[in-house]
């Protein structure tokens, strides 16, 4: 672990940059869950995510001859912005490395951080790929790599985290929500919740898209996974880091994957509410609470709102993934027989909340039926079954295709 002195002290060294963001009790989760939730709000540091902490921790204290060269790094976003900030705070040349399949949103954030002080390059499709060439080129050219997880000074700089939330909190605080890719966050935090809170549960929350730690966890040895679901970029990574997973396994009591469609429907759900912005890694978190319910009554809950870095273009795209794993959206391919009054049969057997949100027909020549993908939006997701009944009730020719991956990715 990190020892809670090195975190004291990384808190003195990054003050003069680094907000020290609120802890809030939230009012409407608190009242849902029947418990106290506070919420330390680090999508509201100045790049909208905690990796500030780490990235101008490691680079303030590196030597002077370390900075004259420069640094080097990779990430999917977040640690990118912090780097760059850092980079501008101290007159550090940056070059950094990015996912081709970063949001426009966080990469324009990154050169708006550094300005002339850094250059972005876009090379692969995960931070696992741009990391790879992030290294060979640091070697390369002996050019300092800021670490976005697998390094003890950036550890400690995320670790400060913790020590903002204790010095706040009038209670002692009985569970911790820390969202994990990497793994960074979490051994900071949790280094420090053990040293200064032992009787604190902490939860570790990952996506089911990209269970690196899980799976390590389970093998008791680092995993790497051969496919990932990037969706959640700030937290999807292939492999979490050697230090960064032993310190892991000494301070989570627990880990939980949320599938990437209650992730979606959270960021939903806390926009509309809260009016709160966050990413998915922002979200994931606040998904995990309905898994433990039970648990946290009566308890004092905190959770890490770990970035707020959204893209607004990604909109429509978390909409439907939340309303998919809802069950209140389903796509049929319905064989149409190819006569008049046909498509008029099957409306006529939609509900009165039932939306046709997506419809494409093609009339096919020299055939009795003519196949069309149609997409159904549900007030809720009760209303699915008893639409399924009145369509095979009244002899119509489907096939649901949200249970078919194939199909679904091939035709939605």
């Amino acid at each position: 672990m990190i020892s809670a002195d090195k975190i004291d002290r990384a808190s003195i060294i990054i003050h003069d940059v680094v907000s020290k963001t609120p802890l809030i009790r939230n009012y409407n989760l608190s009242k849902k869950y029947q418990c106290n939730i506070y919420l330390k709000r680090e999508d509201m540091q100045v790049v909208r995510s905690f990796k500030i902490r780490g990235a101008y921790h490691k680079m303030k204290t590196m030597d002077k001859d370390a900075m004259a060269r420069g640094v080097i790094c990779a990430s999917a976003g977040n640690h990118a912005q912090g780097v760059a900030f850092a980079c501008s705070a101290l007159n550090i040349h940056g070059l950094i490395y990015m996912p081709t399949t970063t949001p426009r949103q966080k990469i324009s954030k990154v050169k708006h951080f550094g300005g002339e002080w850094i250059e972005v390059r876009l090379v692969g499709d995960t931070f696992d790929d741009a990391n790879k060439v992030a290294l060979r080129h640091s070697a390369d050219e002996n050019l300092p790599y800021i670490h976005p997880f697998n390094d003890e000074e950036v550890i400690a700089g995320q670790g400060t985290v913790a020590k903002e939330i204790l010095d706040e909190m009038l209670s002692p605080v009985d569970i911790l929500f820390v969202a994990v890719g990497g793994g960074g966050l979490i051994s900071g935090v949790g280094s420090y919740f053990k040293q200064k809170s032992p009787a604190t549960k902490i939860i570790a929350v990952e996506a089911e898209g990209a269970p690196a730690l899980a799976e390590s966890l389970k093998a008791d040895r680092l995993v790497r996974l051969d496919k990932i679901d990037s969706f959640a970029d700030g937290i999807a990574v292939q492999e979490i880091g050697d230090m960064t997973f032993e310190i892991c396994k000494k301070v989570i009591d627990d880990i939980i994957l949320v599938p990437e469609g209650k992730i979606c429907s959270s960021i939903l759900s806390l926009y509309n509410d809260e009016a709160i912005v966050v990413e998915p890694a922002g979200a994931i978190s606040f998904a995990a609470l309905d898994y433990y319910k039970e648990e946290i009554k009566g308890k004092h809950v905190v959770i890490i709102v770990c970035g707020g870095n959204n893209d607004i273009t990604r909109t429509e795209d978390i909409r439907e993934r939340a309303l998919l794993w809802e069950g209140r959206k389903h796509y049929f391919i319905i064989r149409f027989p190819q006569r008049a009054g046909a498509l008029r049969d099957f409306l006529n057997l939609l509900g009165p909340d039932d939306d046709i949100a997506h419809f494409e027909y093609t009339k096919k020549t020299n055939r009795d039926t003519g196949p069309a993908l149609v997409g159904l939006e549900f007030r809720s997701q009760d209303d699915y079954l008893p639409l399924v009944d009145r369509m095979v009730a009244a002899g119509i020719n489907f096939e649901h295709i949200n249970t078919n991956p194939m199909l679904f990715e091939m035709l939605v």
